[in-house]
């Protein structure tokens, strides 16, 4: 069983990475108490050290991060004492595989994503169950997420935060090219016909001179970063799905989502798209804020916090656009945590403890939710960046999280579809004009191969 752990996660070491920025104050409403305060002891009992594996989650790249989420946990549980070992998605992979495979003790509570707990350390039979928590305290979160949190209708993971990826345009671009007038700047919504013609817009003013860049957008397909970006788009423009309504196959073959590529394929021929097969994300990011694209499909507050200052232009948060108008965004996160079946029911109760007061405390949950720079979990909380100096920057992405689709990535195979999305499906559509149907089918036998092992 380990070593089939310690492959997952080798491999899952290569395929996720994450952006940091920082976050204000706000008012909430409290959640529903939960019963692990009583199985822990509150106030009393023997003295009990728990270990906390922190990814590298928002600004919580340090240990620091965390010390006014123990002290306030601490006046709530002095017998705890709580350890945090920050990891990073650079080698904290390899640093819990040779924890938990040298016995399977020295970890009590992980903070990350499903991709990484319920995908592996559920699956592994690694995690205790956190369904009273969820029954005391979930009422409140959404049904798509809960879904990812939990594994043969056992709640593993207790999420803590989660956004809505999208995109952004150049505004003043767009206002100079007269192409305002496809988007809904209220909604940040835009139709399929309605992006095309934008994209026409543009090209014809960067062709009269009136604005001065190289290209409308750039599709880019030289490695995975921000490939969730291209899989939006790609899925939006004709209202599909990246994977078949049970889970059970890759859909990029579809009628529709073939439709897509093909409009894109065209746009790519007729000029009014670029196309890169040297850029991943951080290089169209880079292109978008030095004004040499009029939008970017990688957005979200870590890269406006990023790159805005660089942009000497107003970036226009905007859903990817559809057909019907209605956008479905690929989720960031969502981000929990879960906790390691020790054997040593006292570290469990303890951590169980500090997963309930973390993801669910009403005042110390938002300054946590605030650390990750997300948005929470919990309807009932509101708006927590309400009272935040960059309050009207969040809002747009705050927005976004009305747009949230299916969530993907624990379909089996994702790594390996990953590589396969840019590399034999985009870069051969894109920039060689093969076949889109034959490409796409190719894509989905190949990405399906790879869900059994």
């Amino acid at each position: 069983m380990m070593k089939r752990f310690l492959a997952l996660l080798l491999t899952l070491s290569l395929a996720f990475s994450l952006a940091a920025c920082g976050g204000d104050s706000g008012e909430t409403t409290t959640p529903p108490a939960s019963s692990a305060g009583t199985e822990a002891g509150e106030s009393a009992g023997d003295p009990v050290t728990i270990t906390v594996a922190s990814f590298n989650i928002g600004n919580f790249t340090e240990a620091g991060a965390w010390d006014s989420l123990i002290t306030a946990f601490n006046e709530k549980y002095p017998n705890v004492t709580v350890e945090i070992m920050p990891v990073t998605y650079a080698d904290g992979d390899q640093q819990l595989t040779g924890l938990i495979t040298g016995g399977g003790s020295a970890i009590d509570v992980v903070f990350e994503g499903p991709e990484r707990i319920i995908s592996n350390y559920a699956k592994e039979g690694l995690l205790v169950s956190l369904d009273d928590l969820w029954e005391a305290s979930g009422s409140d979160i959404s049904a798509g997420i809960a879904e990812v949190s939990q594994l043969d209708g056992t709640y593993y993971m207790f999420p803590l935060a989660a956004a809505a990826h999208c995109m952004a345009i150049n505004y003043e671009a767009f206002e100079a090219a007269g192409a305002l007038q496809y988007i809904d700047e209220e909604t940040r919504t835009w139709t399929t016909d309605d992006f095309v013609a934008a994209c026409e817009a543009l090209k014809a003013a960067m062709d009269a001179g009136t604005i001065s860049m190289a290209e409308t957008g750039i599709i880019y397909c030289g490695a995975q970063g921000g490939d969730q970006g291209t899989r939006a788009l790609v899925n939006n423009l004709y209202s599909d799905y990246f994977v078949t309504d049970d889970g059970s196959s890759y859909n990029i073959n579809s009628e529709n989502n073939v439709k897509a590529l093909t409009l894109l394929q065209d746009m790519v021929n007729d000029g009014t798209m670029g196309v890169s097969a040297s850029y991943a994300a951080a290089e169209e990011l880079q292109a978008f804020a030095n004004g040499t694209c009029a939008m970017t499909f990688c957005w979200n507050y870590s890269n406006y916090t990023q790159y805005a200052e660089q942009a000497q232009f107003t970036p226009f948060a905007m859903a990817f656009p559809s057909d019907d108008g209605v956008p479905e965004l690929e989720m960031a996160g969502p981000y929990g945590l879960c906790v390691f079946d020790t054997g040593d029911q006292a570290r469990i109760d303890a951590a169980k403890a500090f997963v309930d007061f973390v993801c669910n405390d009403a005042t110390y949950g938002v300054e946590a939710v605030k650390t990750t720079t997300f948005f929470p979990v919990h309807a009932d909380w509101g708006d927590i960046y309400a009272d935040a100096e960059d309050a009207d920057i969040r809002a747009p992405f705050a927005q976004m999280s009305d747009y949230l689709g299916r969530y993907y990535t624990l379909t089996p195979g994702w790594v390996n579809q990953r590589t396969l999305w840019w590399q034999n499906l985009l870069q051969p559509i894109m920039t060689a004009g093969a076949d889109v149907q034959s490409t796409a089918d190719a894509y989905v036998e190949a990405a399906n191969a790879g869900m059994a092992g």
